[in-house]
């Protein structure tokens, strides 16, 4: 979800009243530390209490290989106004596996609890912080050493993709270990992974026995499908799905990159075609052939139009 689930993203997600919380995108911690000005500029919503303008909590997560610097990033992190840190150890980008970070971490149970361990450390106990982990690297069977290892480190919660590394985003998920993992540990665990329609979220909610569930691609597939996922686990502060009429979404999306500034705007066009790209793929959206051609964010609309 790196280059698209960014601020305006998150602030239009917010809208629906679906989310408990968002997650940035993966921050890098490789080398020297983060300074406090990296999270004020990566998440402008710490500027303002980690709220979007649409009252969204956001989480700050960040991603890498070495405890120090990863400990000292996160108490810098929490500086600039982070109300919870949470660790990548699930991307499974070959650039970033092979920078140390990101999934590639699943092949050493024990830096992740050192890691873990040495985030928890650095930031003060009111401030949660949680793991994302993919099943393991090239087998299910490692997320119970990982999982442990995470927990043991002080992990608040786990996120768990259903999903090998190798398998990237490739069918099938499973949820079986996922339902193994939550019975062994004495932590949330929250389910993810594959999560398109109602019913996948049933099918999930059956065979892993989860209470929490994390969601990316699947509402940007389909608008709706946080709406319905809360109304279904009965979250009071669920307004109104945010309706398909794709025009109105895509202008909102842009308000808010304009609220951003200048950093953002140029990635606009960008932005948009991997949303729809996501939704044609996955979802009922049938223009991306044409509108992926726009050269402009004004082609783009005259494009829709016509």
């Amino acid at each position: 979800m790196d280059g698209i689930t960014d601020a305006p993203m998150r602030a239009l997600q917010g809208l629906g009243g679906a989310f408990t919380y968002a997650v940035s995108e993966f921050i890098r911690v490789s080398g020297e530390p983060l300074p406090k000005k990296v999270f004020l500029r990566e998440v402008p919503e710490l500027a303002h209490g980690g709220l979007t303008p649409t009252g969204l909590l956001v989480q700050v997560q960040i991603l890498g290989g070495d405890p120090e610097p990863m400990a000292v990033s996160a108490a810098n992190a929490v500086r600039a106004g982070a109300t919870a840190i949470d660790i990548n150890f699930g991307c499974p980008a070959p650039t970033v596996n092979r920078n140390d970070g990101g999934a590639s971490l699943l092949r050493y149970p024990c830096r992740i609890r050192d890691i873990v361990a040495a985030v928890r450390g650095a930031v003060p106990a009111e401030i949660p912080v949680s793991a994302k982990l993919r099943l393991g690297w090239d087998t299910t069977d490692a997320i119970h050493e990982n999982a442990a290892m995470a927990a043991e480190g002080g992990a608040s919660w786990l996120t768990i993709h259903a999903r090998t590394r190798v398998q990237s985003y490739q069918p099938p998920v499973y949820w079986e270990p996922i339902a193994q993992v939550r019975k062994s540990l004495d932590i949330p665990i929250i389910a993810n992974g594959d999560l398109w329609t109602l019913d996948d979220f049933h099918r999930c909610q059956d065979e892993t026995g989860c209470i929490h569930f994390m969601i990316g691609r699947g509402a940007l597939a389909n608008p709706e499908l946080p709406h319905q996922i809360a109304s279904e686990l009965g979250i009071a502060w669920a307004a109104s799905a945010l309706d398909t009429d794709w025009e109105r979404l895509f202008r909102t999306l842009l308000a808010y990159t304009e609220m951003y500034g200048d950093r953002i705007k140029p990635r606009a066009l960008m932005r948009l075609k991997q949303w729809l790209k996501i939704a044609h793929n996955h979802g009922e959206f049938d223009r991306f052939d044409v509108l992926k051609h726009a050269e402009s964010v004004d082609e783009f609309f005259e494009l829709l139009a016509a």
